[in-house]
């Protein structure tokens, strides 16, 4: 049975899709402009989008849908542009602040990068939120201002502005309130639609798999990756994916402003192994997919991603000298026993970290720059009775209580040796 364009019937759509019906493309069309317009209501959208939770959508039902998402708003022209342009996305998780190296790295290297990035909720963090840790930085670029950042720089790291897939903004926040987030064509025509509209011409995705990603079951975060690919091939856009490993935070550092000045460290030669590894195997798979023959450890190493990166600051007026903000330490979570740690969840770590500040419990909350967690020991190192495997940074101890209350029973330490978790699962 197919549901056909003509005259909007929200209620004949609604039940159609219910009852497993496919739905034309027009008809998606249709429906998705008038709910703009406001001739369907929010409770037959919420209705429709529980029905999509239950019965999925066919790959032209999600080709369309995405489509009239892209359409419903501007789409930033990047041809004009002299070298190839090419995006990442990150699904979330916890310590993820590759986007702030691997966004200059990838543009030291040759291409443009044209990243529109978003603000943490719950337990993962937000590229934003970090960045604006940096005094004067602002993510909140016009189009003409995107365009000739990447001229002059070749990276911009900033929010979708308004008219850039308005009807998924307006979507997700109705899939937030309405128990629908958790669908897979949902969650990858929200996320492609955007990337469409802002006209890069290739994307890695970077799924995250594990305790701390929004998708801990591996077939699940696959069958999102490989739906993402598909309607990037659908709307000209290479598309090409990773699935990561998210069980321990990445890195050492999970909040807002210690995430920078780790994401500064590894841009000056330092930083954490995992970090580095991960970020350029991201970087290698970018290039890759615009054509582009480049060494990113070379561009690491020899300080031009840093220089990128300081001119990419100082083009969304912030100043990559200025003091970040720094947080008192507030407390530590020690080991119970001497051995090699063998967990370190990150969720946990994640919840704690938004406990102290770092993140926020519902969108246009304030978020505490100063907050997070240093990561002293990792999973497979050595830590010796009573040493700090975790330490808490913030500006509000009365946060503390419920930081260390989700921490309990987070730090696991054995006899037995342990190498390093395995960082990219698969490669898609």
């Amino acid at each position: 049975m197919t549901a056909t364009a003509g005259p909007v019937h929200a209620v004949e759509l609604i039940r159609a899709k219910r009852t497993g019906a496919t739905l034309d493309p027009g008809a998606i069309e249709a429906l998705l402009a008038a709910y703009l317009a406001g001739s369907v209501g929010d409770e037959q959208m919420a209705a429709l989008l529980m029905a999509i939770c239950w019965r999925g959508m066919t790959a032209p039902e999600l080709a369309a849908w995405t489509g009239a998402m892209v359409a419903s708003g501007d789409r930033l022209d990047l041809s004009g542009l002299d070298r190839p342009t090419v995006d990442k996305h990150s699904t979330g998780g916890v310590g993820d602040k590759v986007s702030l190296v691997l966004a200059p790295l990838v543009a030291a290297c040759g291409a443009a990068v044209p990243q529109m990035s978003g603000r943490g909720l719950g337990h993962t963090g937000g590229t934003l939120d970090k960045l604006e840790a940096i005094p004067g930085w602002r993510s909140d670029l016009t189009p003409d201002e995107v365009i000739r950042q990447l001229e002059r720089v070749g990276c911009v790291i900033c929010a979708a502005g308004p008219r850039l897939a308005p009807a998924d903004r307006r979507l997700y926040a109705l899939r937030d309130v309405t128990g629908t987030v958790e669908s897979i064509p949902l969650i990858a025509s929200s996320i492609m639609s955007k990337k469409v509209a802002e006209g890069t011409g290739a994307l890695l995705l970077d799924v995250k798999v594990g305790t701390g990603a929004f998708m801990p079951d591996r077939d699940q975060a696959r069958e999102l990756a490989l739906t993402m690919i598909r309607l990037g091939g659908d709307y000209g856009v290479r598309t090409a994916a990773l699935l990561t490993a998210m069980d321990a935070p990445l890195g050492r550092a999970v909040g807002n402003a210690v995430e920078v000045a780790e994401a500064v460290e590894l841009l000056q030669g330092a930083g954490p192994a995992d970090l580095r590894g991960l970020v350029l195997a991201e970087a290698r798979a970018m290039l890759e997919l615009v054509g582009i023959e480049a060494d990113p450890a070379a561009a690491l190493d020899d300080g031009r991603a840093l220089a990128t990166f300081r001119a990419m600051v100082r083009a969304q007026g912030g100043d990559p000298d200025a003091p970040l903000p720094r947080g008192t330490s507030l407390g530590t979570v020690d080991a119970d026993r001497t051995g090699v740690l063998q967990q370190l969840d990150a969720r946990a770590v994640g919840v704690a970290a938004w406990r102290l500040g770092a993140g926020r419990s519902r969108p246009g909350e304030r978020v505490s720059p100063a907050a997070g967690i240093l990561c002293r020991v990792k999973p497979g190192e050595p830590v010796a009775a009573g040493e700090p495997v975790l330490e808490l940074f913030g500006d509000d101890p009365a946060r503390v209580a419920g930081a260390l209350d989700a921490l309990r029973g987070t730090v696991v330490v054995g006899a037995e040796p342990m190498s390093a978790p395995q960082q990219i699962l698969e490669r898609l």
